[in-house]
């Protein structure tokens, strides 16, 4: 069922309509109703008549007169008016007994439901809002001229869907207490479809190559999904469009669509498309001119142009380059600077010569930046991102970054910035920021039984956006007899108003491995970290931060050997106290959705007190580039490096882990690296992974990249901190996958298979995962 977002716009013009009828009607009623000339008189009383639901004060509110006024003709044609006017009666009348003005009215039926019957396309939620907007609602005064134009209404958004044999039907039903029940009946029938779409008048492009531009195409084997062979004018004029850009972009400056013809079958069911074109002849540039005021900066603008002599005109280039004007005057305070391209053509040569224009106006700058749209974020969470200050300057590279950062916090789905002129003021403008909320929650309850564990119960519970105010708060426990954890994790990242974030996690987990004997171990960690995060630039951060870790061991029964080699050293119990130190940039245009930019990282992590002492480090890199045909590739790089001190191993609880996503997928989670004699993996104190992700739009998505489909190369292993590094050592895949922001954080599916694979490598083909980028 698809959403019904044409209602609200096309069904607002029915209230004026209802009231050009109750005018009309009241016109006609007064007619009839007005009462035979009077000498004006004192009113002694008023009295109304014929109300069964209607407030008397309602009445009363209407009238011109009062007990005590005069009355006379002119006050009486008022009192029907102004009662007519109020759309709840459907005849007036006044009388006059003895200086006594008594109101007499029949009431308009009310609606007592509004139902509907046979519908399928449109969404019945947004319709029956809509529809009560206009007037026609439950509780509200029946009115039949409002029912007439809502039912053509109906029929003609059906048409806009190609339903061309819809059928709408309206039902009064009279109720008790002069109530009546409205039902409209739709008989839908099958959609038509695009049987054939024709260009003719082409010469130099094939008919096949042209069509391949357009949306609409006759049926296929994806058009059920896609419903490209539902026949739209809108849709046509898209296509059109298109097909003008493509001539346009080849040089073909005096392309024109001459005529379009749709021819509809007998049975209303087959659509026949057929557009007749003249193409025109090819054009070349021969030169690029500046005309008008461009601040004393013309070698500036001028390497802005993508044009060259030379070359045939490109229409996209013209746009591009009017971009880049209007951006580069913005950049300098002109907000509202308009730049024209004129072509002055050559027919005889097949040339043109491009002249841009420019008219930068006043500078202005911001009087105001107003956000709107944020129903759940508190305004000083975006403001606070926000670079382009009031009362400052205009600079449209500020505003930029502002969009960028406010997009980067992950709580919105759409963040769009206008520029609005101030009335009356030239040299000032307001900002609007808009946002489109979405989910930033994420509760997760769980419950399982098996006859190892019995009963086990999980729950996780995290907020993103708690309250509004931009921290982030998550609490997660599990009862699992095998694995049992409690956490707890809150992130400020405003700690102080210069922007120092703060980040603090407390933990206790329980685990009870099993090899592959059958046995378990038991291992517990409790431990607490704090981390601030300090900005030195608009895209860097450095961290610094503290954190003690513990590592019990209970039970030696089935301890794989690494793990009884770590007793052997530091005992069943053992403390690490450690401090971070990382840097990190990030220069994506979005967290969760990049289409382009970097993002790097450094972080090293060293325990500095305890019996436990270690040395970690971790790089990654991130980069992804936007593509034609709305295309992202990404790529991203990790190696993470350990080494034990003072003579002692890297601690094998602190061991890197490969394989699954995040890694080297459609290999089984966590089972790359070191395999204990026991059967345990155990990971490695080296680890390096490279990730190549291509993503497609899903078709019939439009701009929405939320739902992405990618192809994925993956190669990269664990080693242990003795073993020797080598290619041939790598492990890699290929697959498939699905990529989607769901509503509790972003979800992968993924399907692959090796490429370069050992014997005893645990295979996954089917993989998913919440809450990962890469």
């Amino acid at each position: 069922m698809l959403p019904l977002s044409p209602w609200a716009a096309s069904l607002a013009p029915l209230r004026p309509v209802a009231a050009m009828v109750l005018v009309a009607a009241a016109s006609g009623a007064m007619a009839q109703s007005t009462p035979r000339a009077v000498e004006p008189f004192v009113i002694r009383d008023i009295r109304i008549e014929g109300l069964q639901r209607t407030d008397p004060g309602t009445v009363f509110a209407a009238l011109p007169f009062r007990v005590g006024d005069t009355y006379a003709d002119d006050k009486g044609s008022a009192a029907l008016r102004a009662l007519f006017a109020t759309g709840l009666f459907k005849d007036v009348r006044i009388e006059i007994d003895d200086r006594a003005t008594v109101i007499i009215v029949e009431e308009r039926a009310i609606i007592a439901a509004v139902t509907f019957v046979g519908l399928q396309e449109f969404d019945k939620d947004p319709l029956t809002k809509s529809l009560k907007d206009a007037g026609i609602g439950e509780g509200l005064p029946f009115d039949r001229a409002l029912i007439d134009r809502a039912e053509q209404e109906i029929k003609r958004q059906y048409l806009s869907r190609s339903l061309y044999g819809a059928e709408v039907t309206t039902t009064i039903t009279p109720l008790e207490r002069n109530r009546v029940s409205v039902t409209f009946t739709m008989n839908e029938g099958d959609a038509a479809r695009i049987a054939q779409v024709r260009i003719f008048g082409t010469r130099v492009f094939t008919e096949k190559e042209l069509l391949e531009q357009f949306e609409l195409t006759p049926r296929g084997w994806f058009t059920w999904y896609t419903k490209s062979d539902r026949y739209s004018r809108s849709k046509l004029n898209s296509d059109l469009e298109k097909l003008r850009a493509w001539y346009l972009n080849r040089g073909y400056l005096e392309f024109a669509v001459e005529s379009t013809q749709v021819t509809i079958s007998p049975d209303k069911q087959t659509i026949s498309i057929a557009i007749n074109v003249r193409e025109g002849q090819p054009y070349t540039v021969t030169s690029v001119r500046l005309e008008g005021e461009f601040l004393g900066k013309d070698d500036e603008f001028r390497q802005m142009v993508l044009l060259r002599p030379g070359q045939p005109y490109r229409g996209d280039a013209v746009t591009e380059t009017q971009k880049r004007f209007q951006d580069l005057f913005g950049l300098y305070g002109y907000a509202f600077a308009r730049v024209e391209p004129r072509t002055e053509i050559d027919r005889a040569t097949g040339q043109v010569a491009v002249v841009l224009g420019a008219d930068p106006g006043r500078r202005v700058y911001v009087r105001r930046v107003e956000v709107a749209g944020n129903t759940r974020t508190r305004d000083e969470v975006v403001r606070r991102e926000f670079r382009q200050l009031e009362s400052a300057w205009y600079d449209g590279s500020l505003i930029k970054l502002s969009k960028q950062r406010v997009d980067r916090l992950g709580f919105f789905e759409e963040v769009d910035i206008e520029t609005n002129e101030v009335p009356g003021a030239p040299d000032q403008a307001d900002l609007v920021v808009t946002l489109k909320e979405k989910p930033t929650g994420n509760l997760a309850i769980g419950a399982g039984y098996s006859n190892a564990e019995k009963l086990t119960f999980s729950a996780s519970v995290s907020q993103d956006n708690a309250f509004g105010s931009g921290k982030s708060l998550g609490f997660e426990v599990n009862t699992s007899r095998f694995n049992r954890q409690l956490s707890l994790r809150t992130v400020d990242p405003y700690f102080t108003v210069d922007g120092i974030s703060l980040a603090v996690d407390a933990f206790y987990r329980t685990s009870r491995p099993i090899n592959f004997l059958g046995e378990s171990y038991d291992l517990r960690t409790p431990g607490v970290a704090v981390r601030f995060g300090v900005p030195f630039s608009e895209y860097d951060t450095v961290f610094v931060g503290l954190g003690w870790e513990r590592t019990e061991l209970g039970t030696s029964i089935g301890l794989p050997l690494a793990w009884l080699n770590y007793r052997a050293l530091y005992g069943n119990n053992a403390d690490s106290v450690t401090t971070t130190v990382g840097w990190a940039r990030d220069g994506r245009d979005s967290v969760l959705v990049p289409s382009a930019g970097r993002y790097q990282r450094v972080l090293f992590e060293y325990s500095f007190a305890g019996e436990v002492r270690y040395l970690k480090t971790n790089l990654q890199y991130q980069e992804y580039w936007s593509l034609p045909y709305r295309l992202t590739l990404g790529v991203n790089a990790e190696v993470g490096i350990g080494k034990g001190l003072n003579g002692n191993p890297f601690p094998v609880f602190k061991n890197f882990y490969g394989g699954g996503l995040g890694t080297v997928r459609a290999f089984e989670q966590n089972s790359l690296g070191t395999v204990d004699p026991t059967g345990a993996y155990i990971g490695g104190a080296r680890r390096f992974n490279v990730n190549s992700e291509l993503y497609f739009p899903v078709p019939g998505s439009g701009n929405d990249r939320t739902l992405r489909i990618f192809a994925f190369v993956d190669a990269g292993n664990v080693w242990a901190e003795a073993e020797r590094t080598t290619w041939n050592s790598l492990r890699a895949s290929a697959g498939l996958g699905l990529s989607w922001i769901s509503p509790v954080g972003p979800l992968k599916l993924s399907w692959g298979r090796p490429i370069q694979v050992q014997r005893n490598d645990r295979i996954q083909r089917f993989q998913f995962q919440i809450g990962t980028a890469f």
